[in-house]
């Protein structure tokens, strides 16, 4: 079994719901990296997605964008990003890790030298934007063949037939986006996602984490009563990009805490 799938098992097991939260490899400085993904763990996260900076990240709104070029600006790539990964294995062997960006860093690095470099750096899944299921078939058999788990994206516009696509390619869990916008956005509409998760469930047969537009401790705990992962990563970029780079992991720790606090509230009532 693999960590992430072992990681949700042991959560549903204890009727918990995983917090997975975002944060762009390189922002503010490479070597923060591996404190602030230690820094999320202390404050409560089953599964880190590790953001792959990219010079035109379409899905991301302003926030995760001014990380990608901080990061960019200092030299990150691909390569980097999974020797970051590296370093942070050598202190933790448990933390699922998933990689989250677009197709061409991975494209120019070559699909079977990623995934297996990927694979040997301690990554987990990998969630490509612009790999939609139809297009990445191919992708998706290397993943599986060096034992990563192909994520994908679900939306409120996407159609059983995209349902099953994903079904069939994926594995480890769904990601859906609550909103119809970029990362970070406002308007998150709490009945639309309650409508949709059963819909997925029944459908894909993964877990379904929910991102985009959930910003503070309230709302993910709603979203947890409905789903089985909450997704946050704008809410905490800000916090990273908005004080001194230095005190950032303590202050990741600290706001996290307090979203998963309100989970397990949710959780105990």
């Amino acid at each position: 079994m693999s960590r992430i799938a072992s990681t949700f098992a042991r959560l549903s097991g204890a009727g918990r719901k995983a917090l997975i939260p975002f944060i762009t490899a390189g922002d503010p400085r490479p070597e923060l990296t591996p404190p602030l993904m230690r820094a999320l763990v202390a404050g409560g996260a089953d599964i880190i997605e590790l953001g792959v900076p990219f010079s035109d990240p379409m899905a991301d709104g302003p926030t995760i964008q001014r990380a990608s070029e901080r990061a960019l600006a200092q030299g990150m790539t691909l390569r980097r990003v999974l020797a970051l990964v590296t370093e942070f294995r050598q202190g933790d062997t448990q933390t699922p890790i998933v990689l989250m960006g677009y197709a061409n860093p991975i494209e120019s690095y070559g699909i079977e030298a990623f995934t297996r470099d990927a694979s040997a750096a301690g990554v987990d899944g990998v969630l490509v934007v612009d790999y939609p299921p139809e297009e990445c078939a191919e992708f998706a058999a290397a993943m599986k063949r060096a034992r990563l788990d192909p994520i994908f994206l679900l939306a409120p516009t996407s159609t059983e037939q995209r349902y099953r696509q994903v079904a069939a390619l994926g594995s480890g869990y769904i990601y859906y986006v609550s909103l119809k916008g970029v990362t970070g956005a406002g308007h998150l509409d709490l009945e639309e996602v309650a409508k949709k998760i059963p819909l997925i469930r029944e459908q894909v047969g993964m877990p379904v984490g929910v991102g985009f537009g959930i910003r503070d401790a309230a709302t993910a705990a709603r979203i947890a009563a409905l789903a089985d992962a909450v997704v946050i990563g704008s809410r905490i970029i800000e916090e990273i990009e908005n004080g001194n780079a230095e005190t950032a992991p303590a202050r990741v720790t600290a706001l996290l805490a307090g979203i998963r606090g309100a989970m397990d509230q949710e959780h105990v009532q």
